[in-house]
């Protein structure tokens, strides 16, 4: 089978905009060559600006946090690239995230030929430290079923360590971190290059102004760095955004319960394996990546919009920084489930 890679990812501001997919890209080269296979390259720019790029820009300037990893392996990884790796005669997508697959087949009458279904459950992985799960919890049985995980059963330093062994020359390549294609300037230079900057006010929780800052949309629930606050041994963090009003309410001190929440609510959930449960439903559930899984109970809202299903997350213990736009990912034992983007 080929070997089929996705690169060139920079997007319309290139001038401004930093993306290390040229040396990605020769990085996946040198391993073909070593392995003696064929290597591709295809260019997904306009897919990526669209549906990751602009995505980022429009939850921030509506004073959401978006999650741009969840959006690339949804439209890119396994959306653009898988379409177009089938399309050019692979069976499989063999990716590097920290993820396992168990096929199932279900003798069910789900509408499916000859009532058979084939049910792919995501799993969890050996290494804590690595798991990857939370940012394929929105893919689909379409998507899974044509992906491999191999190195889902091994912890990094084993895969590093059969990298060495293989002689590939990227065994000892540093891994990758943040956002690809934000670079080494600061969130808040980078969103400015397109959302404009615009003075407001800084308010505690009573009220009382204690500062000024550059632009709402730059910041996020539960930021503490960037604020220009002088907190001292208790330093002030994000509570509240008022987008509407340009207004950032600061908390002082990390484990202040205007940071805390024992709830929240969630739109259009995504079940990976296409099954509802009944709800109530209990679970575990994360609302950011490496985040301890914690217990909570899902309940369905009633909505005069039909469409528009609304579920009320309600946790056992409050979450800190609870930002809407991020997703909630939920898990039972070592599966991970699906989830949704939160509203608030």
């Amino acid at each position: 089978m080929r070997q089929y890679d996705y690169a060139d990812v920079r997007t319309k501001n290139n001038d401004f905009l930093a993306c290390a997919q040229e040396e990605d890209r020769l990085s996946a080269l040198v391993v073909a060559k070593h392995l003696a296979i064929p290597f591709f390259s295809w260019d997904f720019r306009k897919v990526y600006h669209e549906k990751v790029v602009d995505y980022l820009f429009r939850e921030y300037a509506r004073g959401r946090t978006p999650n741009p990893d969840i959006m690339c392996n949804v439209h890119l990884k396994f959306g653009a690239f898988l379409k177009r790796a089938r399309k050019e005669g692979a069976d499989y997508i063999a990716t590097g995230h920290y993820a396992r697959l168990r096929r199932e087949i279900k003798n069910e009458k789900l509408k499916i030929k000859n009532g058979r279904r084939e049910l792919f459950h995501l799993l969890k992985v050996k290494d804590k430290n690595k798991d990857q799960t939370y940012f394929l919890s929105q893919l689909t049985q379409k998507q899974l079923q044509h992906c491999v995980f191999p190195i889902g059963e091994y912890q990094k330093s084993e895969v590093r360590e059969m990298a060495k062994k293989f002689g590939l020359p990227t065994a000892n390549r540093k891994d990758s971190q943040g956002i690809c294609f934000v670079g080494d300037v600061s969130m808040q230079d980078f969103l400015s290059s397109r959302i404009p900057s615009k003075l407001g006010a800084v308010i505690t929780t009573k009220g009382i102004r204690i500062g000024t800052h550059k632009g709402a949309a730059y910041y996020t629930i539960g930021q503490r760095h960037g604020l220009g606050l002088k907190g001292g041994e208790n330093p002030y963090y994000v509570s509240a955004i008022d987008i509407k009003k340009n207004i950032l309410v600061v908390t002082q001190g990390e484990k202040k319960t205007d940071l805390f929440s024992k709830q929240l609510t969630v739109k259009n959930l995504h079940w990976i394996s296409e099954i509802t449960p009944p709800f109530p439903f209990s679970c575990r559930a994360r609302i950011r990546y490496r985040q301890s899984l914690e217990g909570c109970t899902i309940l369905k809202l009633k909505t005069r919009n039909p469409k528009l299903e609304i579920h009320k997350v309600e946790f056992k213990r409050a979450q800190r920084a609870v930002a809407p736009g991020q997703f909630v990912v939920f898990y039972k034992g070592k599966e991970c489930l699906g989830g949704g983007v939160i509203l608030s």
